[in-house]
């Protein structure tokens, strides 16, 4: 197993090239760039000084000169694979880049973001499984009985309902009619004069509606998936035979079908650590979080692609170790499992 792993470590840096270079390959193809709205400001900028007129005379905002310089400043004076090899060379220094946007490190830009969506991502993961798992094996063991119907009306509803769509209508609702809880942000304006525990009530408050709609996807998709797979386990010949050797229903749930029925919820376990700091850029933007997915959401928008490097490459470094630790949780809870 150990070997496996090993094997599974030493794959990231290869995966990592592949998706950076068709990311950065696609920055540099797509019309539209930051030299183009760099341009396109320009001549707007001369227009509205200069006169419609004398802007058709001139035809060109800029100089070649200029745009020279431009093109060395965004770095599309360079050949895509020798402008790669340079972002790569920065990256393995730690040099992320600079944004064009906010004229920071990148780095800088991401950290300053990474303690909201971690705060969300941790609290959600810790919430729906908390929460779903023994939801799950109450709704498996009272199938088709009134608790089982009655807590199936609110899953289905909350999957039916994207996060965003029912961020807008608590909004709506909650804030803007009953103004219980504040319109967005992750804290209030003045959070630093507050004591200890405004402070904790400020955040909870800004909390809950966001914290809702990060839950209602993954409640339902979790709590099913828990409550199919453990009564197929509680259906099967073993727990037949158990019970008929005289083990109790109770431990044979506990022991024997709910290990087995862990085996999905531990695969999918992994993938979750992208969700730590992604986020939902849909929720992020009805609520004004300034999280992760707002900020790739930005950053796509304005072209800013030192940020959306910067992004795919801790995205996909969180899923590609996500993946190795849903391996070793499904190893963990099934003693089935050899990797050789």
């Amino acid at each position: 197993m150990r070997d496996y792993f090993i094997r599974r470590l030493l794959l990231i840096p290869p995966t990592l090239l592949g998706v950076t270079i068709i990311v950065f390959a696609i920055t540099r193809l797509v019309p539209g760039g930051p030299l183009e709205r760099a341009i396109m400001e320009s001549q707007q900028f001369n227009a509205s000084s200069a006169g419609a007129s004398q802007m058709a005379g001139e035809g060109m905002a800029l100089s070649e000169a200029q745009l020279e310089k431009l093109k060395e400043y965004y770095g599309f004076d360079k050949p895509v694979l020798e402008a790669y090899v340079d972002w790569v060379t920065k990256v393995v220094q730690g040099d992320l880049g600079s944004s064009y946007r906010y004229s920071e490190p990148v780095w800088d830009v991401i950290t300053s973001r990474f303690p909201v969506s971690l705060y969300y991502g941790l609290v959600t993961l810790v919430i729906t499984y908390i929460v779903c798992i023994p939801l799950g094996v109450l709704k498996a063991i009272k199938h088709k009985t009134p608790v089982d119907n009655f807590t199936s009306i609110f899953i289905f509803i909350g999957y039916a309902i994207p996060g965003y769509v029912l961020g807008a209508l608590l909004l709506l609702y909650f804030s803007v009619r009953l103004d219980w809880f504040p319109m967005g942000g992750f804290v209030s304006f003045r959070f630093d004069e507050l004591s200890a525990w405004g402070k904790t009530k400020d955040l909870i408050s800004h909390s809950i509606l966001p914290l809702i709609c990060y839950l209602v996807g993954s409640f339902a998709f979790v709590t099913l998936l828990l409550k199919n797979h453990l009564m197929d386990n509680l259906a099967s010949d073993y727990i037949r035979t158990a019970i008929a050797k005289g083990v109790s229903f109770r431990r044979a749930v506990t022991r024997h079908a709910m290990r087995n029925s862990l085996i999905p919820i531990a695969t999918t376990f992994g993938q979750n650590i992208t969700l730590l700091v992604s986020g939902s850029f849909l929720i992020e933007t009805v609520f004004d979080i300034n999280g992760f997915g707002l900020l790739g959401l930005t950053a796509i928008l304005d072209r800013d692609y030192p940020i959306v490097m910067g992004i795919v490459l801790i995205a996909s470094l969180l899923l590609l170790v996500g993946n190795i630790i849903s391996d070793f949780l499904v190893a963990l809870v099934d003693p089935r499992i050899r990797f050789q």
